[in-house]
């Protein structure tokens, strides 16, 4: 599975307006939401709920906040960029500037596994990093995102 097979442009934030977690997590629900079935609420509260159980913020100013829904028919990604960084609970207690969110249906078994392990192997290169972070538009971060699609 290829992330461009996974992320739907309509689910990319380029300018995160909130700072804090719950904020964030309603803006990136609203947005991948353009590209399934489920409702902004309903992922918003499978995220937190997921939140509960430790935050998804990894460190390094990165979240992978991920959640399952019956309503979602297939893996989907959305990103999101915060310039200013948000509390978000952290493993390291830094800000959070680069969101990748990962939804799947219910009853996936491996298949969420395996794409938080591509994002998590993308998001240890550091030019990767630097480039989502000084990406100004929508097309600039998918471009980026994009152009790492070959190595999966």
């Amino acid at each position: 599975m290829k992330i461009s097979e996974i992320l739907n442009k309509d689910s990319i934030v380029a300018k995160l307006e909130s700072t804090h977690k719950n904020g964030v997590i309603k803006e990136l629900s609203r947005a991948i939401s353009q590209a399934t079935d489920a409702l902004p609420d309903d992922i918003a509260a499978v995220l937190m709920e997921r939140e509960t159980l430790g935050s998804t913020g990894i460190g390094g100013g990165i979240a992978i906040p991920h959640g399952k829904l019956d309503s979602v028919k297939s893996v989907t990604v959305g990103f999101g960029l915060s310039r200013e960084g948000v509390e978000y609970d952290s493993l390291d207690n830094r800000l959070v500037h680069i969101f990748f969110l990962l939804l799947t249906p219910e009853n996936s078994t491996g298949s969420h596994l395996k794409v938080l392990a591509q994002i998590s192997k993308l998001l240890k290169k550091t030019q990767f990093k630097k480039g989502l972070r000084t990406a100004k538009s929508v097309d600039e971060i998918y471009e980026i995102i994009m152009e790492q699609n070959e190595e999966f």
